[in-house]
């Protein structure tokens, strides 16, 4: 069941065009990872499923319903964290937070207090004291004490060390699995990598790859590490094999998967000694899109 649509939605600012048909979906009880660099127009996109902003062209639907006509009803049911909270300076966190809860409708008072344990949050302090780190935690705090039906978490991590980035991964996999739907914008590969069931790529305005996980490692190069019997200084010319080079007495290379059974011919010729088969970590993948550009405005 979808329950973020995004289809065939571009944003022009006068003669710039920031975002150009862009198409994404977020299922019930997914996660979706938003990746590109700074300027590839994932914050527009997310302005233009909040109702900030209008797309220029295509339509924006949450829960079926136009993000742009019925946000007042669509934001009851979202919990929104930017990636630089800006915070009242003369109030404390605690109050913030209430206040955030209020807002939204559907705050949980025991849910709140565990999060605050839990994110190790002070919220006796006034917002001006607080460091960037304890003020995402606000934000973090109010947006998981909600009972939302949709998080979109916009570099939710920014300032947070690794141990509350961990509390922060366990929150999102807590309501992935009560069936709550995850739009998660990061340049965290690792994070992406970790917390998400698909993503989609994003570069100059134009998503450059979409799907799950699955598919898309499918669909990319895999890492071979090989020690055989005789030499193979031919590998590097075959086609299908990239940055092939012999790192402590193996030959380490990424394959694209449509050649993997002739070269594996070709290497079991050789007299296969040990062999490893490993998919790319996400931030090759990714990179592998963007290198031929850096893939910002």
């Amino acid at each position: 069941m979808v329950t973020l649509d995004v289809k065939n939605v571009s944003k022009n600012f006068g003669k710039f065009k920031a975002l150009s048909n862009i198409n994404l979906q977020v299922n019930k009880g997914e996660v979706h990872g938003f990746i590109g660099p700074n300027g590839a127009g994932k914050s527009t996109t997310i302005r233009i499923i909040l109702g900030i902003l209008q797309a220029t062209e295509g339509q924006v639907t949450v829960f079926g319903k136009d993000a742009w006509k019925d946000k007042v009803e669509i934001h009851r049911k979202i919990s929104y964290v930017p990636g630089d909270v800006s915070l009242w300076p003369n109030l404390t966190g605690g109050e913030v937070i209430d206040l955030f809860m209020k807002l939204q409708g559907t705050g949980n008072a025991k849910k709140r207090e565990e999060l605050v344990r839990k994110f190790q949050l002070d919220p006796t302090k006034k917002c001006r004291t607080y460091s960037k780190g304890n003020r995402q935690k606000v934000a973090l705090i109010a947006a998981f004490a909600t009972d939302a039906e949709v998080f979109i978490l916009d570099e939710p991590t920014s300032g947070l060390d690794p141990l509350m980035e961990k509390v922060f991964h366990d929150c999102v996999l807590a309501v992935k699995s009560a069936g709550k739907s995850v739009l998660l914008s990061s340049h965290i590969l690792s994070e992406v990598e970790k917390l998400c069931d698909s993503v989609s790529i994003i570069r100059r305005g134009e998503i450059i790859k979409s799907g799950s996980m699955d598919e898309l490692r499918k669909q990319q190069r895999v890492n071979v590490a090989v020690v055989t019997k005789e030499e193979i200084p031919d590998l590097k010319m075959m086609d299908g094999v990239h940055e092939a080079k012999e790192i402590d007495g193996q030959v380490v290379f990424q394959l694209e998967p449509r050649m993997k059974t002739e070269v594996l011919r070709f290497l079991a010729d050789a007299g296969i000694v040990n062999l490893e088969i490993s998919p790319l970590p996400l931030e090759d993948l990714f990179m592998q899109h963007y290198e031929h550009g850096d893939g910002g405005h």
